[in-house]
């Protein structure tokens, strides 16, 4: 590569590194409790709570939406999702469906007794309140955007970091630590090295949290299109006072789709489903596929199924971005994997800024010696 191309790359790397690094030194601040969040969540909130008859039967999904009903006078249901590791169902009840998001209840119920499961302690608010730093900065859209464009410069730091690797490494062994020399140079061949070492790791993870920012918008133009399509086409029909059954409708659903687990239900009129079905969300079996989504809507009236919808290519990306983002598919080990990459990522990124700082110093002290010595020579005398 020329001088010319060199110092083009260098000015990239150095502006790009400059405006992202601090965001993304809080994303791995941030992103390191959040890689073992099931994990500190137990640690911080141990669950007491146990199914009051662990031995019997569950109870169907029209039992428990009826307790729910009982339990909340008045109101109609909206959804219900299912706890993927306790026989517990959640289920969303407001005085309408228009209701807004302030006057909805939310109650879980054990699907061995009926009782109504208490909710979970402070331990889930420490983590949801790392979760939302590190998804939007506490500001909504906007922030998750700005995160979002700050990932993508990062990525160009990085691409620009690969690009010099090699014409600034060539006469270099790799992965040599010249720790005779100045600790400037040991500081540059720990960020070369641990730079290049992630590269591959840090590449994936910053360019699903780009993708991850753009949830909201993927979300919306899924449900206005695609499940909006679906929701038009079956969205003639009147519910009758006397409804299908819940639990039979599921069992139709499921057979459906034969590979796929039940995850949450829109009744009725909710924001997800039509004025006279059921909108029935399954998700994949795997630790990869269970993030991917497929609504099937069965008329409430009758129980039959009318219609299922895959997910669009960019909500399979969004929805497959979100494990690999945080190494959530394979277990303890991957996470710990994760783990010591994002430490690693760390020690690039503030390498990265102890050397800019310490050539900005030096730099300027050559500047300042250049202008004493210039000053001198003129006070001489003649």
């Amino acid at each position: 590569m020329k001088t010319k191309g060199i110092l083009t790359w260098s000015w990239i790397h150095t502006w790009s590194s400059l405006i992202s690094t601090l965001f993304l030194i809080m994303l791995c601040v941030t992103g390191l409790p959040l890689i073992f969040h099931d994990e500190i969540d137990t640690a911080l909130n141990p669950d007491a709570w146990e199914p009051a008859n662990p031995d019997a039967e569950h109870l169907d999904l029209d039992q428990v939406l009826a307790l729910s009903l009982d339990n909340r006078p008045g109101e109609v249901p909206l959804y219900m999702s299912f706890d993927i590791e306790r026989p517990v169902v959640n289920v969303t009840t407001a005085p309408s469906v228009d209701a807004p998001s302030s006057q909805m209840h939310f109650a879980s119920f054990d699907l061995t007794s009926g009782n109504v499961v208490p909710p979970a302690d402070v331990g889930e608010t420490v983590m949801e309140f790392i979760l939302q730093l590190h998804t939007d900065m506490f500001l909504a859209l906007p922030g998750m955007l700005f995160l979002g464009l700050m990932g993508f410069i990062g990525l160009v730091a990085v691409v620009s970091g690969v690009v010099l690797y090699a014409p600034f490494m060539r006469k270099q062994d790799f992965g040599v630590i010249r720790r005779q020399k100045s600790k400037r140079v040991k500081w540059l061949d720990y960020h070369n090295f641990f730079g290049v070492v992630t590269v591959a790791w840090v590449l994936v993870v910053t360019a699903t949290g780009v993708i991850n920012t753009l949830e909201t918008p993927l979300v919306d133009t899924w449900r206005d299109r695609e499940l909006g399509q679906l929701i038009a086409q079956n969205n003639n029909a009147a519910l009758t006072e006397q409804r299908a059954s819940l639990d039979a409708a599921v069992k139709e659903t499921v057979l459906v789709a034969p590979d796929m687990t039940l995850q949450f239900v829109a009744f009725p009129g909710s924001k997800y489903s039509t004025s006279a079905h059921y909108a029935i969300f399954l998700h994949g079996n795997t630790p990869l596929t269970e993030h991917l989504i497929a609504p099937v809507l069965v008329d409430a009236n009758t129980g039959q199924v009318a219609g299922l919808k895959e997910m669009p290519w960019y909500n399979k990306a969004l929805s497959l971005s979100r494990p690999l983002h945080f190494g959530d598919y394979g277990g303890l080990t991957l996470k710990i994997i994760w783990a010591i990459l994002d430490v690693l990522l760390l020690i690039v990124l503030l390498s990265g800024l102890y050397l800019w700082w310490k050539k900005r110093r030096t730099n300027a002290s050559d500047i300042t010696t250049d202008t004493t010595k210039t000053r001198l020579a003129t006070e001489q005398p003649r």
